[in-house]
């Protein structure tokens, strides 16, 4: 109801000027005294009509500008006294849209021609139909049309590049701030994660030269230091937008599962249904989810095993996750950050995010992000 009534609210508005016009021009032919029979209606038809056609200003405004001049020719030609209104509006909307030669060619052939229409409705002296073609036209009216439609043409113009400017001065505050987040996070990370990540990879290096065996939980950040620092690259990148390496996705989950195993979960991955190619951003949200899960399992839930179900179906990507911690049934659990995070990231993609304690104990993790096959 809201949009119908909108619709025809600017219909209305888009025809006032127009049906204004036919009724100015056809009001002011019978307030005259032209009869409405014979010729005398064919001009009221050529009145009305070039009124009418002024709707059509915005979209064709040449072929406006064609029509309102042969009208006002032809009633002028038919003895019909009267201001060519719809004229002088339609060079107005042809300065408007920026058609300057049209109008002034129009203009000109107009001057030309009104002299003809009025020695055609019986004037018999050149120089009096000159004369009458000249106040008919009423140039100085003419001009002040086409100067109104060239400066309202300017000002739309002038408010465009002003909005264009707005939109690029808002593009480059935010291309600085993603730089600026970037160098924030290369400060305060990326040392320190390279600094973790040489000390795992000399104390491994120095394990082995030694003869001596290298514990799993050091190879463990080892690998760990290597993927935070290739995330924390790709992430800058991103920032920076220039990003060349790969996002993570559902080919790289069992890379992930594996690095859970070398942390000394027991995880285990699960994929059933018929795999299909998935949207990257949906294969990225999936990676997080198990990304996160893995995590806090292995670091807050005391578990020593955990499973990872994928079940690609028709409509949707189920993600499963559950380990067998130390959550009990009933416990909620406290809404950090990474769940915060999986949260939003389903919510996202329109998906439904479930997380809580299991009923016979441990944590489980249960995301269903809705796939369109065609994508």
């Amino acid at each position: 109801m809201g949009m119908r009534r909108a619709v025809a609210a600017s219909a209305a508005r888009d025809w006032a000027v127009p049906a204004g016009v036919a009724l100015l021009l056809t009001g002011t032919a019978w307030a005259g005294g032209h009869g409405a029979t014979g010729l005398g209606a064919v001009a009221y038809a050529l009145l009305a009509a070039s009124g009418l056609v002024l709707y059509a200003g915005r979209r064709a405004p040449v072929r406006v500008l064609a029509a309102t001049g042969l009208c006002a020719a032809g009633y002028q030609a038919l003895g019909f006294d009267v201001a060519a209104v719809a004229f002088l509006f339609a060079v107005y909307a042809a300065f408007r849209e920026g058609r300057r030669l049209a109008a002034v060619a129009a203009a000109v052939g107009m001057i030309a021609a009104l002299p003809l229409a009025a020695m055609a409705s019986g004037v018999d002296d050149l120089a009096a139909a000159l004369a009458q073609g000249r106040d008919a036209m009423q140039i100085a009216w003419l001009v002040a049309a086409a100067a109104a439609g060239e400066a309202l043409r300017q000002a739309e113009r002038r408010a465009d590049e002003a909005e264009r400017t707005r939109e690029e001065a808002a593009r480059h505050r935010a291309d600085e701030e993603r730089l600026h987040i970037a160098r924030e996070l290369h400060d305060s990370l990326t040392h320190q994660i390279s600094v973790i990540k040489v000390q795992a990879e000399v104390a491994v290096h120095l394990a082995r030269r030694s003869g001596e065996p290298v514990s799993d939980a050091l190879l463990a950040i080892q690998t760990a230091g290597r993927e935070a620092s290739r995330e924390l690259r790709a992430t800058l990148e991103a920032l920076r937008d220039d990003d060349t390496s790969p996002p993570r996705g559902i080919d790289d989950l069992p890379e992930l599962v594996e690095r859970a195993r070398a942390m000394g979960l027991d995880a285990v991955l699960t994929v059933d249904g018929d795999r299909f190619a998935v949207p990257e951003a949906l294969g990225r949200t999936a990676y997080r989810i198990v990304q996160e899960a893995l995590t806090n399992t292995a670091r807050h839930a005391g578990a020593s095993g955990a499973s990872v179900d994928i079940g690609y179906r028709p409509d949707l990507l189920a993600i499963r996750i559950e380990d067998d911690g130390r959550a009990a049934p009933g416990l909620v659990p406290a809404p950090g950050m990474g769940l915060i995070g999986m949260r939003e990231r389903v919510a996202a993609l329109g998906g439904r995010l479930d997380a809580g304690p299991r009923d016979g104990g441990g944590f489980r993790v249960a995301a269903d992000l809705p796939v369109e096959r065609s994508a």
